[in-house]
């Protein structure tokens, strides 16, 4: 695809899923901005995926698309060393990065010994952020972000930072509203679900007296272009089994979906034999039972040929998202959904939007 149009509401993960080669992202970046897609959203696991570094990374390689952490978690990082991150990445993009924030995953905060994070002290690290990125000296803060007898960047910074959080609750959605600049939503989320998740972001930026449609949503549509048995099994049935290892009372919930399937699932022999996540360690054996165990219309995505997962991208634009995630796949295989969704996509509904994420 030769000189594409930058299409600003599409975006993928870098890296995504179990890797061990950080090195493979720079020519994932490259690719994503050689089709077209409009950001690259970067998650952070504690192995070879640390956010900073791969969002340099993906600077180095990049010079239009957009590159947020799709998230990371604000007590990881003292909050001058987060905003000193993104005023270094705001100013190395010229512009085109956002910061991504989220809740985390409960039992691995436990391990580390990171206590749960609230959406109170999320709140009070992004406003700690905005205030460092205004050149403000802050001194003895005291609040649910924790305390700090002085915290400054220096009085010549004026940067307008965007700022992300993942939700997977309606009151998170609805606080995410009120307080950031953009929502990323979650993988296997229906069309229904969806054009909820899309109101309750809005219905809090309505209530705070804001713009609602200056508050993006992303949502993430798991995108398999003409996979083979074993890479649809891992893509979709497993990755869905994997997050109900982590929060599949949250995923159900959201969809409105009857939780006997889930508590089935939890109660199952071979999926209490798999020793971690399921997506990345069970045989193909066990894929096979774990997926008829999981309902068919509790996993929507994007599988097939090229024309049906762009039919799936304007499915989740008509439901009210602002962008779409093409979650699952590498930039390279996205390449024939992206040229296929190039040909009906609504242009004139992006038009002069930018390709940072969060504006």
């Amino acid at each position: 695809m030769a000189n594409p149009e930058r299409m600003v509401e599409l975006g993928c993960y870098g890296l995504a899923g179990h890797v061990d080669d950080p090195r493979v992202l720079l020519d994932e970046v490259r690719a994503a901005e050689a089709i077209g897609l409009g950001s690259v959203f970067l998650s952070e696991r504690f192995n070879v995926k640390e956010a900073a570094t791969l969002c340099g990374a993906a600077a180095a390689v990049s010079d239009e698309v957009g590159i947020a952490t799709g998230v990371t978690n604000t007590p990881t990082r003292h909050p001058l060393v987060t905003a000193a991150f993104c005023t270094t990445m705001h100013r190395l993009t010229r512009g085109r990065f956002a910061l991504g924030i989220g809740r985390g995953i409960a039992p691995l905060l436990d391990i580390m010994g990171i206590p749960k994070i609230t959406m109170a002290q999320m709140e009070d690290h992004v406003g700690l952020y905005r205030r460092l990125w205004k050149g403000e000296a802050i001194f003895g803060h005291d609040g649910p972000a924790g305390k700090y007898p002085l915290l400054s960047l220096g009085s010549g910074f004026d940067e307008d930072i965007p700022v992300l959080a993942a939700c997977l609750g309606f009151k998170t959605m609805r606080w995410a509203g009120r307080v950031l600049d953009g929502v990323i939503l979650h993988t296997f989320v229906t069309d229904e679900a969806l054009a909820r998740c899309v109101a309750e972001v809005r219905r809090g930026a309505q209530e705070a007296g804001r713009d609602p449609a200056a508050v993006k949503v992303w949502a993430i549509l798991a995108t398999l272009h003409e996979p083979d048995h074993e890479r649809l099994q891992r893509g979709i049935a497993g990755r869905m089994a994997t997050y109900f290892q982590a929060y599949g009372d949250a995923l159900v919930a959201m969809n409105g979906w009857d939780p006997a399937p889930l508590e089935r699932f939890r109660a199952d022999e071979v999926v209490r034999s798999v020793p971690g996540a399921i997506d990345a360690v069970a045989t193909l054996d066990q894929l096979d039972h774990i997926q008829t165990l999981i309902p068919p219309e509790w996993l929507p995505a994007a599988v097939g040929s090229a024309e049906h997962c762009a039919s799936r991208v304007l499915d989740q634009l008509a439901a009210g998202a602002d962008g779409v995630i093409l979650h699952g796949s590498t930039p390279a295989e996205l390449e024939p959904v992206v040229r296929a969704y190039a040909a009906v996509r609504p242009a004139d509904r992006f038009a002069g939007r930018e390709p940072n994420p969060g504006r």
